[in-house]
């Protein structure tokens, strides 16, 4: 028997598919003989997937079907237009294509005397409450989020979008989880260029599984630069933000299982935007993402430039001399910096393993313990705690995780340099900096740092100044 296809041997066809599924080895993985009309027929089902009151309507109408309809359907898709009352079916000739689909949650029903196969999509998944993100909270607007399941995240989107030009393309990406991935776009507003890249990619991907579902997807679909830190990916758990940006012209990418979608492409000053931007009337919206361009500027260079100047004391002009440290102690400055900054990192870490009952309190007494008595201890001086309280505060006020953490690399590399080159390294770590940022490849080829290079007045404005809702933007 060709071990590709289905054929009219309906005991061949499911003997192929008992030993290729291992049936009786998973106790999750379970098939169901019964008689519908004159032919035999067996349900292949993973246990927890399918709604039990849609299942036992199927079974019922198929067991009190007529012996004669039954012989008189010549084909499969017959068959499943005369008994099988449910909208969402198919039918499929191959095995893979079959085994895929079950293990996937639906029911496959193989009859005998057809050489196809039929499927059956009459299955639920367990999840929980379309809530609002902790990541990504608003003071006003809807307080719902993606979730882990793909139908519900795509409907979240369908709801927002009612145009029959948002597509929705679906994709399996890896050869043991095959993971669904889906392609969402606005037909007519997307560049073409970069979906049918994005398709090509996703169809060349070759690994296994997706174990990290988004992160993983988006490792197999960037260039590799393994020593650029800075994000060429946003993410968003809020499903009008990834409506707010289809109905841009951006491409966003849905995989099943999680409840983050990525946006592409992506550069430098997309994430100047918040959700909270557009919630806010223009003028306080324009003032938010001023002050968080701000807030970037700050992160990076408050700390490496008060390092420059304690260690340079007559680079401080006089109206600032209060900067200077006071009271210095034997621990070099520089040393005192770094271990705040891994301290601050192991006090995330250990929030992130704490109950959240409790994570609020330990991070905020841990915070308090280990200044106060790094103080008294002269392992620390105030102002380092100070400064160094002031950029992780900054930090939290930008909307990616993961530039905050490409900001913090960034700094702790000018600090190293002027520590080591005094003003000339200071002045290096900037340009490598900005050379990091200006080469960070993305997905679609374009620049990086658009629209500030190559100069697009019109979308530079449009990202710095939060415009009025028309027309032509959204």
């Amino acid at each position: 028997m060709d071990a590709e296809f289905f054929t009219p041997d309906y005991v061949k066809n499911i003997h192929f598919l008992d030993r290729r599924m291992r049936i009786g080895d998973s106790f999750d993985l379970f098939h169901r003989d019964i008689a519908a009309g004159s032919k035999k027929a067996r349900f292949y089902y993973v246990g927890g997937y399918q709604r039990p009151e849609i299942v036992e309507r199927i079974m019922a109408f198929l067991m009190r079907a007529d012996k004669e309809q039954t012989a008189a359907a010549g084909t499969a898709r017959e068959f499943v237009d005369r008994f099988i009352p449910l909208i969402e079916t198919d039918v499929t000739n191959s095995f893979e294509h079959f085994i895929t689909f079950v293990l996937s949650g639906p029911i496959g029903l193989v009859v005998e005397g057809f050489a196809e196969a039929i499927l059956i999509d009459a299955r639920t998944y367990p999840v929980r409450s379309v809530q609002e993100p902790d990541d990504d909270k608003v003071l006003h607007g809807a307080h719902e989020g993606f979730v882990e399941t793909l139908l519900f995240n795509t409907a979240l989107i369908r709801r927002r979008i009612r145009d029959p030009a948002l597509t929705m393309d679906i994709n399996k990406v890896g050869s043991r989880s095959k993971t669904d991935i889906v392609l969402c776009y606005l037909k007519g507003k997307a560049d073409e260029k970069i979906i049918k890249n994005l398709k090509r990619r996703l169809d060349s991907i070759e690994v296994n599984t997706l174990a990290m579902s988004q992160e993983s997807l988006a490792e197999c679909l960037l260039p590799k630069q393994l020593y650029n830190p800075f994000p060429r990916v946003r993410y968003t758990e809020r499903p009008e933000a990834a409506a707010a940006s289809v109905a841009e012209g951006s491409v966003i990418l849905l995989v099943d299982g999680s409840p983050e979608v990525m946006i592409v492409p992506t550069g430098f000053f997309d994430f100047l935007q918040g959700t909270n931007d557009f919630y806010f009337p223009p003028f306080v919206g324009t003032y938010l993402r001023l002050l968080r361009l701000i807030i970037f500027i700050m992160t990076i260079l408050v700390i490496p430039t008060w390092y420059l100047l304690v260690h340079n004391p007559s680079f401080i002009p006089e109206p600032i001399k209060f900067i200077a440290i006071e009271k210095p102690n034997s621990v070099p400055v520089i040393v005192q910096l770094m271990i705040v900054e891994f301290v601050i990192d192991a006090l995330k870490l250990a929030s992130l393993t704490t109950p959240s009952s409790l994570s609020n309190s330990f991070s905020l007494i841990g915070a308090l313990v280990l200044g106060q008595f790094s103080i008294a201890a002269r392992w620390l001086v105030p102002e380092v705690v100070l400064y160094m309280a002031f950029v992780s505060i900054t930090n939290f006020a930008q909307p990616s995780f993961e530039l905050g953490y490409a900001f913090k690399i960034s700094r702790i590399m000018i600090l190293i340099l002027t520590a080591a080159f005094n003003l000339w390294g200071f002045i290096a770590g900037q340009l490598i900096v900005f050379i990091l940022i200006a080469t960070t490849k993305t997905i679609s080829g374009r620049s990086y740092l658009y629209p500030l290079i190559p100069f697009n007045f019109k979308a530079l404005s449009s990202l710095l100044v939060r415009k009025r809702i028309g027309k032509d933007n959204n």
